[in-house]
């Protein structure tokens, strides 16, 4: 047997997965992060597959996509979920584009955020991806900040979305970004970012970020032709569909900016930058609000795939 060389070659697709692309039907991409790196167990577990029971309401299949031994699974039975979810502490590396190939080449598990997701659910001829929030430009990554350079910390996510032609369905930038720098991002590398059923941005926390956002559509019918139109063009990019986190566990808009404000400031003291400085950053922000944003993590993450599945089905259907 050849050694696998292309991302395809290096593909496992569930069985249910490679059915339902074989007869045309729905599917939805997951990311396996927030399994791993994003929430304790067991609510890390419940999340997942609450993630992947929504996505089955909407009429379509979830494939959760992770890295195990040198493969890319598209598709996790409930023992994988289960594995990746009470994994020690460590033992689980984060594969985004940068680091695919090392975690393919070490083996074992890696769990995939959304850039290494996208790459992998397009080889397999997936078109819709959901997540919580998307990875962005860190503040202070494009110019000085308190008499310090800038670090030029900016999210893999958004060069993948600027180069791989999928719908990726969210609830806005994560609120620890500097979001309307992400937005000039994201505009210079071509993906149309669009609002479901509100003329403001998406807040990831609360459901406005104060943003104006770049384009609206009424609903998921709506984000779903235009989403159809760009992909048809052919111009190489994915289009972004941002929808709020429900209203009866968003955050208010005041609350969830101060948290994020001494987050940031804690963090700064605390020096903790880098890879760490994300993990840390929800940490902090789950404990300076009691608890409240991990539950509207987990509302909007639940949430964001009910509306993958959504528009899976409206794509698959025309």
């Amino acid at each position: 047997m050849s050694t696998p060389r292309t991302v395809r070659d290096r593909l496992q697709l569930s069985p249910e997965v490679t059915r339902a692309l074989r007869d045309g039907r729905a599917v939805v991409a997951l990311e396996s992060t927030l399994i791993s790196h994003g929430l304790p167990y067991p609510q890390n577990l419940e999340v997942a597959t609450a993630s992947e029971d929504a996505v089955r309401a909407s009429e379509a299949v979830p494939a959760t996509v992770a890295v195990r031994d040198g493969r890319l699974l598209v598709g996790l039975d409930e023992a994988a979920l289960r594995t990746l979810a009470t994994a020690p502490d460590g033992s689980v590396r984060k594969a985004a584009r940068p680091s695919l190939a090392v975690a393919l080449a070490e083996g074992g598990w890696a769990a995939t955020t959304v850039s290494a997701t996208m790459i992998a659910a397009h080889a397999a001829g997936i078109t819709v991806l959901a997540t919580g929030g998307i990875g962005g430009v860190h503040r202070g990554a494009l110019g000085r900040v308190d008499g310090r350079p800038g670090t030029l910390d900016v999210s893999s996510d958004l060069e993948e979305l600027g180069r791989t032609p999928m719908a990726v369905v969210c609830a806005g930038p994560k609120a620890i970004l500097d979001v309307p720098a992400t937005l000039e991002y994201l505009e210079t590398r071509g993906v149309p970012v669009i609002a479901v059923g509100q003329a403001e941005l998406p807040g990831f926390y609360a459901r406005s970020s104060g943003l104006r956002a770049p384009n609206v559509a009424a609903h998921v019918e709506a984000a779903g032709a235009i989403v159809q139109i760009h992909l048809g063009l052919g111009l190489g990019s994915a289009a972004l569909v941002c929808v709020p986190v429900p209203e009866g566990e968003a955050l208010p808009a005041d609350v969830a900016r101060d948290a994020v404000e001494r987050a940031v400031r804690d963090a700064d003291a605390a020096g903790v930058n880098g890879p760490d400085l994300t993990p840390w950053l929800l940490a902090r922000i789950a404990e300076l609000t009691g608890g409240a944003s991990v539950r509207a993590n987990t509302a909007l993450i639940v949430n964001d795939a009910r509306v993958a599945g959504e528009l899976a089905v409206r794509l698959a259907s025309t």
